[in-house]
């Protein structure tokens, strides 16, 4: 039981890193685009 505590806890961290690893790939693939462009990002 004590071990599925354990990796119930430690899930989150990881779903979060992964989560905030693809919003920040979009964001900087975008940015790069935009910059290239020559356009403002908003």
């Amino acid at each position: 039981m004590t071990v599925a505590l354990s990796v119930y806890v430690l899930m989150w961290p990881v779903v979060v890193a992964v989560v905030l690893f693809v919003i920040s790939r979009g964001f900087f693939r975008e940015w790069l685009e935009a910059r290239r462009n020559g356009q403002d990002m908003i």
